[in-house]
């Protein structure tokens, strides 16, 4: 990829971001994160031809790199770090706000396999070599509702294409939704998928969160509806 192509990735009308990128002033000690922590561990884009190197993003091997999709406040990627500690994780979040909340929890909770990326995850996903990612998470994304904006959603053959390159064989691809229209457009898109086999034996098995699941505070309002747990595994090339 030539750097006028990188740069026609970021401007291309089809691939603009959609949402909020900043909500209410933030607390001096969280604005003192932003400003001393977050450049610590931000994850750099590299030009031109230039791919990230997962390992080079974190001071320690790890086992696998996950990757989540719009970490919200932070709670989920959070408590993954925790309880996988030979995992590294990168968090794609461009609401300042959100970014904040997760920098809380690294500086409270001593978390060192955390790496952010403060803006539109697929940046990340184009710069990610293939094969690399053992997990992704994509937990309550705007479902964009209405008809005319559902180009919007995450969810989509393009972002697909994406993920699943970056994906080892294998590997499990996470979406947790509450909205029946969300819910309903990732059946439908995972469904055409040849590269995806949903891990789902019965209706049971996508309406129970798993163990290793834990509930973020937006999941337990259930905002739109009862939450559905979709787990997809990254089938062999």
């Amino acid at each position: 990829m030539t750097e006028t192509e990188d740069k026609k990735l970021h401007t291309d009308p089809s691939r603009r971001f959609f949402g909020r990128r900043k909500g209410k002033s933030l607390s001096g000690r969280k604005q003192g994160l932003m400003d001393d922590l977050l450049p610590r561990i931000s994850v750099q884009i590299p030009d031109g031809d230039q791919m990230i190197d997962p390992a080079s993003l974190f001071t320690s091997p790890k086992r696998a790199l996950w990757l989540e999709i719009g970490f919200g406040k932070g709670e989920h990627l959070a408590w993954q770090a925790e309880a996988h500690p030979d995992v590294g994780l990168v968090g794609c979040e461009p609401y300042l706000n959100g970014v904040a909340g997760l920098l809380t929890h690294i500086e409270e909770r001593e978390i060192d396999n955390i790496r952010i990326y403060g803006d539109d995850a697929r940046h990340v996903l184009w710069k990610l070599p293939d094969a690399s990612v053992e997990r992704v998470f994509l937990l309550h994304p705007d479902p964009w509702p209405k008809a005319r904006h559902a180009r919007r959603r995450f969810v989509n053959p393009s972002n697909l294409d994406d993920i699943a390159r970056v994906m080892v064989d294998g590997g499990e691809f996470r979406v947790g939704t509450d909205h029946p229209i969300y819910r309903e457009w990732t059946a439908l898109q995972m469904s055409a998928r040849t590269d995806f086999e949903w891990l789902a034996e019965g209706p049971e098995d996508w309406l129970t969160r798993p163990d290793d699941w834990p509930e973020t505070r937006y999941e337990a309002k259930a905002l739109e509806g009862r939450a559905t747990y979709f787990r997809f595994r990254r089938l062999p090339r």
